[in-house]
């Protein structure tokens, strides 16, 4: 999977370092000082994860929690990210990675004892002035929660430290389907594990290499048996003519697996880029049906479709959740330009 694995000196004796190193013995293994001499230097484009990736392996400096964007999470309580990866082993052809980094090629970050320090920090500096308030912290913002869980292991940490901080929530977010290493651990009500959901025919056509919606509803419905939070993601919403039934059906699916009391939030979002992401997917994916309707730029910036096309879709969608007995109060709009948008009420 790995031509090269480089890791930073200071932890060429590292138990997880070794770990790794066991799993892919035919790897080159190159130390460097850090990983910011050597990652995305040379720009590597980005289809070439098909055919090569290397691995990185160091420790996460600078700000080690961050706040996050508006709109990001359920409104009312603040939400923060982490990371403690970079990079991703699927290929969405609509995913911003392509335009973030000049390389496709895997980092992954193994201080989660800094990691975890900064966040009780941040929780403590916040509860000190609101002490009964929820905060939330995100994983996954530029890679997946669990795909890569069985080589980076840092589940065991964040389970152990969320379980003392039960006025903070933890979202996992992901595509993957591999549970293995969370079903090691005791569920927490307060790490919820949420998967990022499109109808079967829209994640053959644009989440390549990732795991079917069967698979992906398995391993939901496997976590809600076995006592774990889920929450869902419709993002990103992608029109075509089959929109309706497609959601529908999906709806349904989602339903079956998870039963909608038990659902702690579904999150809508349509598909949205930055410029530089937009025409990245217009180079590497020049016959993508994404493609084939008029998108404009949007109040933040981004890429989008127009607005009275968002608040149609958007609004559809709530309202077959909202038919299927998804509570309304548990549905939020991702990215949106603000909390209290009027299509909220609007198609109600």
């Amino acid at each position: 999977m790995f031509e090269v694995i480089y890791i930073e000196k200071q932890l060429l004796d590292h138990p997880r370092v070794l770990a790794i190193l066991a799993k892919y013995p035919n790897s080159e293994v190159k130390k460097i000082e850090k990983i910011e001499d050597v990652f995305g230097r040379v720009k590597k484009p980005y289809l070439q994860k098909r055919t090569n990736l290397n691995l990185f392996l160091g420790e996460k400096k600078g700000q080690l929690v961050k706040l996050a964007p508006p709109a990001y999470g359920l409104s009312g309580e603040p939400h923060y990210y982490f990371v403690h990866a970079y990079n991703c082993i699927y290929e969405c052809n609509y995913c911003y990675l392509q335009g973030y980094f000049h390389s496709p090629d895997i980092v992954l970050y193994l201080n989660h004892e800094e990691i975890a320090l900064e966040i009780s920090r941040v929780a403590s500096l916040f509860h000190s002035q609101k002490p009964s308030q929820k905060i939330w912290f995100h994983a996954g913002e530029y890679s997946d929660s669990l795909a890569l869980t069985s080589l980076s292991g840092e589940l065991s940490h964040y389970f152990k430290l969320f379980k003392e901080l039960p006025n903070c929530n933890l979202e996992l977010r992901t595509k993957s389907i591999n549970i293995k290493e969370l079903l090691k651990e005791a569920p927490l009500e307060n790490i919820i594990t949420s998967f990022s959901l499109s109808p079967a025919h829209r994640i053959k056509l644009n989440d390549l290499k990732t795991p079917p919606l069967k698979s992906r509803l398995e391993a939901i419905k496997q976590l809600h048996l076995s006592g774990f939070p889920i929450g869902i993601h419709f993002d990103p919403i992608i029109y075509d003519d089959q929109f309706i039934e497609s959601y529908e059906e999906l709806a349904d699916q989602l339903i079956e697996a998870l039963p909608a009391e038990s659902i702690c939030y579904i999150s809508l979002g349509v598909v949205r880029f930055t410029k530089e992401v937009f025409q990245k997917v217009q180079k590497h994916y020049p016959d993508s049906d994404i493609l084939a309707q008029e998108f404009i730029r949007s109040f933040d910036n981004k890429i989008r479709y127009n607005r009275p096309m968002r608040l149609w879709m958007l609004g559809k969608i709530k309202q077959q959740l909202i038919d299927r007995g998804v509570p309304e109060e548990r549905i939020y709009l991702c990215m949106e330009d603000s909390a209290d948008d009027p299509m909220v009420k609007s198609h109600d």
